[in-house]
């Protein structure tokens, strides 16, 4: 990835729905470039899809989390592969320090979060947790 590819990634991030001439003309380059950029950033991987965004009132009624994770041993590979078998985790990040995992918790109630955390915990290899659940997001 160059310079190019970083910027316009970057206005993607912004808005995914910009028309490719606006694109072209915020990089100062020819609409065919960005479509064929476009292109080759989803053919090879780089951009995995487009999301939309909604207003945090639109979900009020989601309970989002983070859980921290620490792994006994070497059970990291195991422990990832079971959290990504769970619609409710989001995300999973490796992290240092005290923890060996950070995971982002999406669920539609406090019941559904209270089930999702019995049995996250449960996972063999995990030796301890802690959650925070998000109160509210400042920036998107």
């Amino acid at each position: 990835m160059d310079d190019l590819d970083q910027r316009l990634i970057a206005l993607l991030r912004a808005d995914s729905r910009t028309p490719a001439a606006t694109l072209a003309k915020a990089l100062k380059v020819s609409r065919g470039t960005v479509q064929n950029r476009i292109e080759r950033l989803l053919r090879t991987g780089v951009v995995q899809g487009f999301t939309i965004k909604t207003r945090p009132d639109v979900d009020a009624g989601r309970v989002r989390a983070v859980m921290t994770i620490a792994i006994e041993g070497e059970r990291s590979g195991a422990v990832v592969k079971a959290l990504k078998g769970f619609p409710e985790v989001a995300a999973v990040h490796t992290t240092n320090g005290r923890w060996d995992l950070v995971a982002e918790l999406d669920v539609e109630s406090l019941g559904a979060f209270s089930l999702a955390l019995d049995r996250i915990r449960q996972i063999e290899g995990i030796a301890s947790t802690e959650t925070s659940i998000l109160l509210a997001t400042q920036k998107m």
